[in-house]
């Protein structure tokens, strides 16, 4: 059994990220909303794009003004005015003065601006009543970026900022990874649909979904193969087909030592190495990983994960091993490795000190401090009600029995 560091460390080994020759797809601008760069953007843009007025004011000559009180202001004559999106067509000469809009451009010959609020103007002439800096409230030209530049690096993910920026700089055609496709299956021959009557004995396969909505939200594509029933041929014929359409699979039960758990020997049947079979944590303690060889030279090699059945365990190994490594495979430079912080305990939390234990309930921050508070009701992995709003997993280390209330404890974020 692996303890969760060593279980961690062999899961993110094993990942390879996307190849940026290999794995990538040209994307417009509003598609690639939370998609990976796959090349560093450049543009033939500076930005901005030309001198502008930071204010709205005056365009001036900085020696024409650069001694002036409201005792003893300089007097400018007003020869044009500019909005924002015309073209200047006069030149400042001394003595002269433009009147500007914030975000216009700079006429030829001036150099600075002076905000309105220190100037009174009257009819043609405008009075300018402090020095200002030389090339105050001017945006020079290239002065936040220059054109053929690197703008943006490889591997970020491209959010509403970026966007933003590419778009100012008219970049509209993105060179992305694809999106990383997750195959998605459950196993037993309990388990049912949501939209099946229930009879006795049968359970709801909820797996299925959670498992689905925590792979969209990585970014990735959920790839649902619905119910496999506790028959070693299905079992094998359903993996078998998942390792032709996926990055990486995930079943959920049959991984634990009960008469109908196959996966592990259907893994290495189908050439797979095991490279985890158990993990010292509760819950998630029955986690197999395996991997396989591509199925072609343009596709990765399919990463195996069997989680445990219970609800509970289901998210709480997804969060603490999948997440990063579906993260990583999918050509995110950083960030993608489990995220803690220290936390204060709401309340008391206890363990039996033998496994790495995982508590969860929801993070909140009061009065500038993280609190965590455990969800109500058993903490038990086959409750699933009470998973309910849960944002984070407070972590209990082996031969840690006791966290007091108050007192400081580590905990897992999303």
């Amino acid at each position: 059994m692996l303890s969760v560091s060593d279980a961690e460390a062999t899961i993110l080994q094993l990942v390879q990220p996307l190849d940026s020759r290999r794995h990538t797809e040209v994307t417009d601008l509003l598609a690639a909303n939370g998609r990976i760069l796959a090349s560093p953007v450049t543009s033939h843009l500076d930005f901005p794009h030309w001198d502008n007025s930071a204010m709205d004011g005056y365009a001036v000559r900085y020696e024409d003004v650069r001694d002036c009180s409201e005792e003893k202001p300089v007097v400018l004559e007003i020869i044009e005015e500019i909005p924002a999106g015309v073209q200047p067509k006069s030149i400042i000469q001394s003595g002269k003065a433009a009147r500007i809009l914030t975000g216009a451009v700079m006429p030829d010959g001036a150099d600075t601006v002076v905000m309105q609020e220190r100037t009174r103007r009257e009819e043609n002439q405008v009075f300018i009543l402090t020095t200002p800096k030389p090339k105050e409230f001017v945006r020079q030209q290239a002065s936040y970026y220059k054109a053929g530049s690197q703008l943006l690096p490889v591997g970020i993910v491209l959010n509403a900022q970026e966007l933003a920026v590419l778009a100012a700089v008219q970049c509209t055609k993105l060179n992305v990874f694809r999106r990383i496709r997750v195959a998605i299956l459950s196993t037993g021959d309990e388990l049912v649909t949501p939209e099946t009557p229930l009879q006795a004995g049968q359970i709801v396969d909820s797996n299925q979904y959670t498992i689905a909505a925590l792979v969209q939200q990585t970014g990735a594509q959920p790839i649902m193969l619905g119910i496999v029933r506790d028959d070693p041929a299905a079992l094998e014929e359903a993996i078998a087909r998942a390792l032709t359409q996926a990055d990486i699979i995930i079943s959920s039960g049959g991984v634990s030592v009960g008469d109908h758990d196959y996966v592990e020997q259907i893994l290495e049947s189908l050439g797979g190495k095991i490279h985890v079979r158990s993990v010292a944590m509760k819950p998630g303690k029955p986690l197999t990983v395996a991997t396989f060889p591509p199925s072609s030279p343009l596709s990765s090699s399919p990463l195996y994960f069997g989680l445990p059945g219970n609800p509970a365990a289901v998210l709480v190994t997804f969060w603490r091993f999948v997440q990063p490594a579906i993260k990583k495979l999918s050509g995110l430079a950083e960030g993608w490795e489990p995220k803690f912080i220290k936390a204060r305990a709401s309340q008391e939390l206890r363990s039996d000190g033998k496994r790495e234990t995982y508590v969860w309930g929801q993070m909140r921050l009061r009065d500038g401090i993280y609190s965590f508070y455990p969800a109500s009701g058993v903490q038990n992995s086959g409750n699933l009600i009470n998973l309910a709003q849960t944002n984070s997993l407070a972590v209990l280390l082996v031969g840690q029995t006791l966290v007091a209330a108050g007192e400081e404890i580590q905990v897992l974020i999303q």
